[in-house]
């Protein structure tokens, strides 16, 4: 597998304060600092390049992407006023936890054009499964505003990329704890792009997310598929959701290529998610992925790196997902910590109502798929 990264992703410094929100907190004794930060990146590609995964990767320099780029998916007056909110010498929240400064404009372009790279060695064939390791993160980020810690949408991005390269039909597959707000909000209504976000049920938290994530949002032709699950679901549920739902949608679409929004707040001990996968939960995803895009895209896949806050958890669960990726059923790196039971399993009901109302939604745009 390719992995591309850029050092530029390291220069966005969010700051510190109490968790995700900057600023003062005088009762605060140590601010903490924000959880989107340089130091989760570095740990997930060290676990890459020292774990016993290192000798089937390939590295490759990503690039920085260009203004023309990004306006392919955001407004040219969001981009103006983003850039000149990251020259500084402050930083700025673009909403409550999304904060930028000095050394986050480079970071933007680096992630951004990373990604670009990553879908572009795809494409043109130098590569088949390709990771872009890349921060911030982007599937918040809408064409007009900033949103939970993401100020460009990459794999968006990705998305349009792979359109004017040629790709008649791209589907987007994200599994990132959190609903992927800017993505559906940018293909909405595009019936060449089938966005799939499984997600758990958080609903919209406030101005810049006004997206609930319900399965009722599936614009025009029903190409947004929204599979909402319930607090608490672990491995069993997530691979429901792909089983049951995601790869029957894949399956009637017949993507050119699939991209992947990759998260790792879903695992059982990340602070932004309630919900409890585990490492070898990730590595069943990755065998999952590299089926449906063998079987659909001739093996055209790229991942983009979205969430995954505890920072040693989220770097187990990574290489345990690119072992799955690249087929290796036993485990390479053992998983030293998970221990909470899996609810789905005990709790199947629950996930049945959860699958229901998403086929249920979908059923009318995609007769006979369920």
């Amino acid at each position: 597998m390719d992995v591309f990264w850029h050092e530029d992703c390291f220069t966005h410094d969010a700051g510190h304060g109490l968790w995700e929100l900057p600023g003062d907190w005088p009762w605060l004794d140590v601010a903490e600092q924000h959880p989107e930060n340089a130091d989760r990146l570095r740990t997930m590609l060290n676990v890459l390049r020292r774990g016993p995964i290192a000798p089937e990767l390939r590295w490759h320099e990503g690039r920085a992407a260009t203004e023309d780029e990004l306006a392919t998916v955001h407004e040219r007056g969001y981009l103006d006023a983003l850039r000149a909110a990251c020259a500084g010498p402050e930083r700025v929240a673009l909403e409550e936890n999304t904060v930028v400064g000095p050394g986050s404009w480079p970071a933007i372009l680096a992630a951004a054009g990373t990604t670009l790279a990553a879908v572009e060695a795809v494409l043109d064939g130098r590569a088949t499964k390709a990771y872009a390791m890349v921060r911030p993160p982007g599937h918040h980020a809408q064409p007009a505003a900033a949103d939970g810690y993401c100020m460009v949408n990459n794999i968006a991005l990705a998305a349009a990329s792979a359109r004017r390269r040629g790709a008649a039909r791209v589907a987007v597959l994200d599994w990132d704890v959190h609903h992927g707000n800017g993505t559906q909000e940018a293909f909405l209504d595009d019936p060449d792009v089938l966005t799939v976000s499984v997600h758990m049920r958080h609903g919209s938290w406030g101005g810049s997310h006004p997206q609930t994530g319900a399965p009722g949002e599936l614009g025009a032709r029903g190409r947004n598929a929204n599979i909402e699950l319930s607090l608490g679901a672990g491995d069993s549920a997530y691979l429901r959701a792909l089983d049951e739902v995601a790869a029957p949608l894949l399956r009637a679409f017949r993507p050119d290529v699939l991209l992947c929004a990759s998260g790792f707040d879903a695992s059982a001990f990340d602070p932004n998610g309630r919900h409890n996968v585990t490492a070898e939960g990730y590595r069943a995803i990755g065998r999952r992925v590299a089926g449906l895009a063998d079987e659909l895209t001739g093996g055209r896949l790229l991942l983009t790196q979205e969430g995954g806050y505890q920072r040693g958890y989220a770097a187990v669960c990574l290489h345990a997902l690119v072992e799955g990726l690249l087929g290796i059923t036993r485990p390479l790196l053992p998983d030293p910590i998970a221990y909470v039971p899996d609810d789905a399993v005990r709790n199947a009901a629950v996930t049945d109502a959860d699958l229901a109302a998403v086929r249920a939604a979908l059923a009318p745009h995609w007769p006979g798929v369920f």
